[in-house]
């Protein structure tokens, strides 16, 4: 990734919209080149994918929790499997630390968190404890990622 493809996925990453003339204009390339550059990082994977950042709360998933959880050996990759298939399930994370496993969850409420860890979570065989935490409020929410120069 050169810095002119650095440049377009910053771009990118603000402005998933951006037509490929308002990309040349900021860049500084042709029209061409920055379609061309935007699709060649799609083929190759450097851009994963496309999509809208919705409200939370519009889309009726307003609590924002993370979920600490402890598993067992046996069972282990299945119970991942398990969880990660769930929509609810924004990220989940293998950490370092006092427990295996972190979520982050987007519900409704604290009675779906409550329904979501009885349903889902805790009668998975490898899981041994959860510990729950839920966000007051999100001073900052970003997938964007900083994109840095080689070296």
């Amino acid at each position: 990734m050169d810095e002119i493809d650095r440049k377009i996925c910053e771009i990118l990453q603000g402005a998933g919209r951006a037509s490929s003339a308002e990309i040349a204009t900021k860049v500084g390339v042709s029209v061409s080149t920055a379609h061309e550059r935007v699709r060649r990082m799609v083929a190759e994977g450097g851009i994963l994918g496309w999509a809208a950042r919705l409200d939370p709360e519009r889309a009726g998933a307003g609590l924002c929790c993370f979920v600490l959880v402890d598993m067992a050996y046996d069972g282990e990759a299945e119970a991942c499997a398990a969880l990660a298939a769930h929509d609810e399930v924004m990220e989940l994370h293998h950490i370092s630390g006092a427990h295996s496993y972190m979520m982050k969850l987007r519900l409704r409420d604290t009675r779906a968190l409550q329904d979501f860890l009885t349903e889902h979570v805790k009668p998975l065989a490898a899981v041994l404890r959860t510990e729950s935490m839920i966000s007051l409020e999100a001073l900052k929410e970003s997938a964007a990622l900083r994109i840095r120069a080689p070296g």
